[in-house]
């Protein structure tokens, strides 16, 4: 741990907010929810049933009402996404037309069978038509599932299979590196035999013909025929909003599930206080929207808010290792949130690449999905910040939601240290414990838990109360164990230790061992396997597989070798591939 520390106001000295939070948890958080456009006020709060929690019961809402209506008469003009694509193509699309494109594919998505309930797997690159079709989604009381693009199709299949999605909605191609993806070719492979998909919407993005069959649909023919006007659905406060799959100790994903009134209010309070949100401000947040960085602030965070933002489909490092910071200076970025992963691969490029941009227009900076260092959080205060601009270090995951560790600077004013998340966010309950359930004193490395519900928690594990009760809740009962070590110094500051369980950290990407190990062993001359994580000065961690083989296995390793990166790139994805493949005659 840091002993150092360094203060830098944004000017917001609230400590009031705070003090409410911890007199009442459950009134303030209907507080906040009241900073929301609902159509019906909420009967009770919070209904908690451990390990269930329902947030503000009764009240009805709509999560693209909340993104959009509520800015037509305001901001209509002011444009919402900045997009650009790896090859420089940009587009502009402003909340008028957001809010006109999500009303005609949901009205697409009506015309297409579509209801309030079902689910619609979304399987799209970083373009716009990702935000339109989530919103669509949620106007219609749809529940949206989105797969990043870079899962295989096998992890494709059985998150399909898993949700009885009833439509998916995916390009045709999409580009990284100057490459595309076959996204099309992918869909077809997972859904054969699935009967239960009854249509698949195709975003056209390259030239030349494309090979269309009896279920797909094209999605500007769609957009072309569809109205404009579409009125949002009334939703209970605890309708699912979306389905978001995470790796697990054992086996396949599991389906996260969120609700609506509780996960917009936790976004809507977290992305105000983290990010001090101006309406100037430029935000740029590099995360996928397949993952839940992506959903929570890119998608609806910064929408809640009516902030402009960048999003871009393409990685940081190409066509060369100065991109993310010649799109900072050429849209004057205000506040930009990535992974320390991303921090360690800019700090090796060295610093006279970021030298060379002004990077004045920085205000903020965030990071997320893994621990921080303190070396790379001070050359990132230093050299991107130019020591001017406050690091909000960010702990949360897929399951809480929105952020439950931060600094938060545009609410108060407290010394942040390089490598710490600092304190938990108002209105929530964490704490350091041993093996036992008890909290253990400063500076003694524990168990993190969160010991009362929060609005943002998920619901449950789609279709699966038995195994989210055991996963989450058992460890430590009627507390919530989302599987990190941590310590809590003399500050009251929380330093996270990285995972307490069989699940790898790899460039901030959760993997579980599990799933990988039966990827391994599905080869025919694998008879057991085992992986682990080994520590990487970029990734933070990558993967170590050992394998054992039958005794009539053939003598030629490397061919082996490849064949078992390739089963693991096709059942899981590229995400997944072992750094080094060991062939042993014992497990370590």
């Amino acid at each position: 741990m840091s002993d150092d520390s360094y203060e830098i106001s944004l000017g917001n000295f609230d400590t009031e907010t705070r003090g409410r939070s911890n007199l009442d948890q459950v009134l303030f958080w209907d507080e906040q929810a009241k900073k929301l456009s609902w159509f019906k006020q909420w009967t009770k709060t919070l209904e908690w049933n451990s390990p269930f929690a329902k947030w503000f019961i009764g009240g009805e809402i709509n999560a693209s009402y909340n993104t959009l209506d509520v800015h037509q008469n305001n901001i209509a003009k002011k444009p919402a996404i900045l997009w650009e694509g790896e090859d420089g193509t940009r587009r502009t699309i402003t909340y008028a037309d957001l809010y006109t494109d999500v009303c005609k594919f949901a009205n697409a998505l009506k015309s297409l069978g579509v209801r309030k309930g079902d689910r619609v797997t979304i399987y799209l690159p970083m373009v716009p038509e990702l935000p339109i079709t989530m919103l669509a989604c949620a106007r219609i009381g749809a529940i949206h599932t989105v797969v990043f693009s870079g899962f295989s199709a096998a992890s494709l299949r059985d998150r399909i299979d898993d949700s009885k999605s009833k439509v998916i909605v995916t390009a045709d191609v999409g580009y990284r590196r100057g490459s595309s993806m076959d996204l099309k070719g992918i869909i077809d492979e997972s859904i054969s035999g699935l009967n239960f998909v009854e249509h698949v919407v195709v975003l056209k993005r390259a030239e030349g013909n494309l090979q269309l069959g009896p279920k797909d649909s094209l999605w500007h023919e769609l957009m072309k025929g569809s109205s404009d006007k579409c009125e949002p659905e009334h939703l209970e406060s605890n309708h699912p909003l979306f389905i978001l799959y995470t790796s697990g100790t054992t086996g396949k994903p599991k389906g996260v599930l969120h609700g609506t009134g509780g996960y917009l209010t936790h976004l809507n309070s977290t992305f105000q206080w983290a990010f001090d949100i101006k309406d100037s401000d430029i935000f740029f947040c590099t995360a996928d929207i397949g993952w839940v960085t992506g959903h929570s602030y890119v998608v609806y965070g910064p929408l809640l808010h009516g902030a402009t933002e960048i999003m871009y489909e393409g990685v940081p490092d190409y066509p060369d290792t100065s991109r993310i910071w010649d799109i900072i200076d050429r849209y004057g970025v205000t506040i930009f949130y990535t992974t320390p992963t991303a921090l360690r691969m800019f700090m090796k490029f060295g610093d006279a690449i970021p030298n060379s941009f002004k990077l004045s227009s920085l205000r903020l900076l965030g990071t997320v999905g893994e621990p921080i260092n303190p070396e790379v959080w001070i050359w990132y205060f230093k050299t991107i910040g130019k020591s001017k601009c406050p690091i909000v270090d960010t702990w949360w995951q897929t399951e809480t939601g929105g952020m439950m560790l931060s600094p938060l600077p545009g609410l108060e004013t407290i010394p942040l240290k390089p490598g710490s998340a600092t304190r938990s966010i108002p209105g929530v309950d964490i704490a350091v414990v041993d093996e036992e359930g008890n909290e253990v004193g400063s500076n003694i490395k524990g168990y993190l838990v969160i010991r009362k519900p929060w609005p943002g928690m998920l619901l449950t594990l789609w279709g699966d109360d038995e195994k989210y009760k055991n996963v989450y809740w058992s460890k430590f009962q009627d507390n919530y164990y989302p599987g990190d070590y941590a310590i809590k110094d003399s500050d009251g500051y929380f330093w996270l230790l990285g995972r307490a369980d069989d699940i790898l950290k790899v460039a901030g990407h959760r993997i579980g061992t599990a799933e990988l190990e039966n990827s391994l062993v599905s080869h025919g001359d694998v008879v057991e396997a085992a992986v682990c994580g080994i520590p990487d000065e970029i990734k933070g961690e990558v993967i170590v597989a050992f394998v054992i083989l039958k005794q009539d296995a053939k003598n030629d390793t490397d061919s082996l070798r490849t064949e078992l990166i390739e089963i693991v790139r096709n059942d899981i994805g590229p995400i997944a591939t072992p750094r080094e493949i060991y062939f042993v005659t014992k497990l370590p």
